[in-house]
């Protein structure tokens, strides 16, 4: 019996090119077989439970995978198996459907492709609606001499675990990983009746322990450290199956050489080291266009994740019969442990029409692999244009769709001083655009004296005040400092601050300018987490008003806002706390209440205004509560408009946002409208707001459960907008701006920016929850978009649309 799944790969295919621009050359689609159905009494020898995937190390020649999946659950659980060429371009994109009545039914699928040029490739196995895995088992068998399987589920919001759940009705079953050179703890659980326990070996063969199981049938080792360890060792599981926790393997710590890898394999001769040369060369694949008459110099980098020095010889590989278009600087590297090293490839602009490309490859000892490199004709920015949403695919993102390949920094957002200059915070270096590059600035630090331009960020965020003087935060060692330049972000001093915790610094969001440097909140927790509410911690929340005396920054006294804060939430919206006018200036924050009491609907929200003359501070004004009670994640926003008035938007986690405005201009202290949803059951997440000068205010958001579906099965969160204006009633249907790859839960860590000049930037950076997708990226996705009329058109920002007309 078979079901064909063609209609489902129609559909992906069809999504995948909603967005999508062709950039070739394209590798030749693998040959996927229909699905076939299997009766429920079919043997699988080996089962795993959990998603995952796995890398194998091909040669040329034919790669066959087959793929085989048993359902454990009676609710009906599809598969999803993505299958990449070494420079991640994906050949097979495959969803096995669920089963609702199959009983133990076992479906199986075969991918067949012709490896062209050897390299690592990757299949990766996600569930839509089971990030953990815990409705099916699958199992492989490949012709691929050397593979690795990795058990990577979708994460959890605890310590990284990733037990080896494997089923093995029939006979014992090896388990080939690396050894830790640190001590480290064995427990096998779950193991049948009169089990014998588990085996030990190293890496000749030999026994290292046997351990029988406890009275729950629960086997339990500890080995001392030793540095002598080679790879790989095995354990043995004997028939009936178990449960498999293993330092180092399945769970880490600090002493872990490779944290979060859970790599291991079925045979000794299909080990390969995949733990020091993985990522030897990044980015996979990268592509760029080149104006005619223009040059380039595309950078790789080879990596060396091992603990010993690796020699690593570098080639180029051509299309046959194609001239070289650019050559090595050298052809061997040597790079230290745990350290990297560019390779830079000079690059001209190919004829008009005409792409050209070449692979890059990378050998080290018997690990060899490659990544591609695509250039055009044309100009930079030529493909930056998009319709909402941008449509994200395994592997498929802005580079690989739209060419994306900027200058600026991508590890910070732009934020604009008063003359549309940008200033961005990345990599703990604070950025500003002159003499033709992005420069950065020189920060006198004891933190520093090695790199004088070195600063651990602890915002990223830039704030400026009516004289342009540039304001961040950042740590001196231990001691967080507030930092500041009166040259234009050339050079910054520091001022200790009295406090220390999670801070907001005021940034500019539409019409607010402060009268003096920007106000600080920080926010000190005070409590001892909770394990049952891990969201809920008590904070002081503190308000910090620098002054300036003679050139040079002074702090008054903390004025004490609350003692009963429920924290600040800043990797994603990095809201708003604060927004000032002349010498008011005001607050937002939430509370953390009481959780026995159940009738409290959800975290309550605050608004208060201070003078900052008097350092007075109003009474606070509850205008809200965003479900859930207790619930960090619940950080609110507030900017205000052209006329003074102030907007409020209470944060949720999971629940529709709810908007309040002032009823007077200019205070916090004068009543505000009654709270208002954005929508009707809108699953909101994450706020950032803005007021443009057209006094439009813009709300992005992660948007769970949209109602556009972009999947065969399960469900996603997009990036979302909402945009009204200020002073009109109700709020319109949200807009997707962005569409993840993968099914089931998401974060975008975006930052919502306003210029000088009314433009909108948005800054985002997807992550899935699944773990071996995000363990196989390359490198941060992070991108930048723009929009130019107030967010209805909005294009992929070149470096002009950041730099200006400077």
């Amino acid at each position: 019996m078979h079901h064909h799944v063609s209609s489902l790969l129609g559909l992906c295919t069809m999504l995948l090119a909603g967005a999508t621009a062709a950039v070739e050359p394209t590798p030749t689609p693998a040959k996927v077989s229909d699905i076939a159905l299997q009766a429920p009494d079919t043997a699988l020898p080996v089962a795993v439970m959990g998603c995952g995937g796995a890398y194998f190390l091909a040669n040329q020649g034919p790669l066959r995978i087959t793929l085989s999946k048993r359902e454990t659950s009676p609710q009906a659980q599809p598969v999803r198996a993505v299958l990449t060429t070494p420079d991640r371009q994906v050949i097979a994109d495959v969803w096995i459907p669920g089963l609702a009545d199959a009983g133990a039914a076992v479906q199986s699928v075969t991918i067949e492709h012709d490896v062209a040029s050897a390299g690592v490739y990757a299949l990766s196995l996600t569930a839509p609606g089971d990030r953990y895995g815990t409705r099916f088992q699958w199992m492989l068998e490949t012709n691929c001499p050397r593979y690795l399987l990795e058990t990577s589920r979708g994460h959890r919001d605890a310590r990284h675990e990733e037990p080896l759940i494997i089923a093995n009705p029939n006979r014992d079953v090896n388990v080939f990983f690396f050894p830790t050179a640190a001590a480290f703890a064995l427990e096998a659980s779950g193991l049948p009746a009169n089990s014998p326990g588990v085996t030990l070996r190293d890496h000749a063969g030999a026994v290292v322990l046997v351990q029988p199981p406890n009275a729950e049938q629960t086997a339990q080792a500890k080995l001392p450290a030793d540095p002598s360890r080679q790879a790989p060792w095995q354990v043995t599981i004997p028939a009936g199956g178990a449960v498999i926790n293993l330092d180092h393997l399945t769970r880490w710590d600090s002493q872990s050489e490779y944290r979060d890898q859970s790599l291991w394999t079925g045979q000794r001769d299909a080990w390969f080291d995949f733990f020091s040369n993985r990522k030897l060369l990044v980015p996979y694949r990268h592509t760029r266009h080149l104006a005619p008459g223009e040059t380039a110099a595309v950078t790789f980098t080879v990596n060396n994740q091992g603990k010993s020095p690796k020699l690593v010889t570098l080639a180029l590989e051509f299309p046959p019969g194609a001239k070289p278009f650019t050559a090595l600087p050298e052809t061997t590297l040597e790079v230290p442990p745990g350290e990297s090293r560019p390779v830079t490839l000079p690059c001209a602009a190919p004829p008009a029409g005409e792409t050209r490309h070449c692979r890059l490859r990378a050998t080290s000892g018997d690990f060899s692999t490659f990544s591609t490199l695509v250039l055009k004709s044309g100009r930079r920015d030529q493909l930056y244009d998009f319709t909402p949403p941008l449509v994200l695919a395994p592997y498929l993102h802005e580079n690989d769709q739209f060419a994306y390949d900027v200058d600026y920094p991508l590890g910070g957002q732009p934020y604009f001083d008063l003359e549309n200059r940008p200033v961005i915070y990345s990599g703990n270096r604070i950025r500003t655009w002159r003499d033709g590059a992005w420069t950065p600035a020189v920060v006198n630090l004891a933190d520093n004296q090695i790199d004088n331009t070195f600063a651990r960020a602890r915002v990223s965020k830039i704030a400026f005040d009516r004289d342009n003087w540039y304001y961040t935060i950042a740590a001196d060692q231990d001691q967080p400092v507030l930092l500041y330049s009166s040259d234009l972000g050339k050079t910054f001093a520091a001022l200790p601050l009295p406090v220390n915790g999670a801070f907001d610094i005021e940034q500019f969001s539409g019409h607010n300018l402060p009268d003096g440097p920007p106000p600080i909140m920080c926010h000190t927790v005070t409590t001892e987490r909770d394990p049952q509410r891990i969201w809920r911690r008590v904070h002081d929340v503190n308000l910090l008003l620098p002054k300036k005396e003679g050139g040079k920054i002074v702090l008054p006294e903390p004025i004490t806002v609350s003692r009963s804060g429920i924290g600040y939430s800043a990797h994603s919206g990095i809201p708003s706390s604060m927004v000032s006018r002349g010498d008011n200036v005001h607050l937002i924050w939430a509370e953390a209440t009481d959780p026995a009491d159940k009738t409290i609907p959800g975290v309550p929200t605050y608004t208060a205004t201070c003078n900052r003359q008097t350092g007075t501070l109003s009474q606070p004004a509850l205008i809200g509560y965003g479900p859930p009670a207790n619930d960090v994640h619940n950080t609110p926003c507030i900017t205000i408009d052209s006329k003074g008035y102030l907007h409020a938007l209470v944060g949720t986690h999971g629940s529709t946002f709810l908007y309040a405005r002032s009823r007077q201009p200019d205070t916090a202290a004068q009543g505000w409208t009654e709270t208002a949803p954005l929508g009707e059951k809108l699953s909101q997440t994450y706020v950032g707001l803005i007021c443009d000068q057209n006094d439009i205010l813009h709300v992005v958001f992660r948007l769970a459960r949209p109602p556009e579906n972009t999947f065969p099965a399960g469900s996603s969160s997009s990036l979302s907008l909402m945009s009204k204006p200020a002073l009109a009633d109700g709020w319109p249907s949200p807009r997707q701006l962005v569409l993840p790859a993968f099914t089931d839960y998401c974060v975008y860590y975006h930052r919502l920016i306003i210029d000088r000049g009314n433009r909108i930037f948005l800054s985002y950076d997807y992550w899935s929850t699944y773990w071996f997708y995000r363990n196989d990226q390359a490198k941060s996705r992070r991108a930048l978009m723009m929009s130019p009329d107030g967010g209805q058109k909005w294009r992929l920002a070149s470096d002009q649309d950041v730099r200006g007309k400077q």
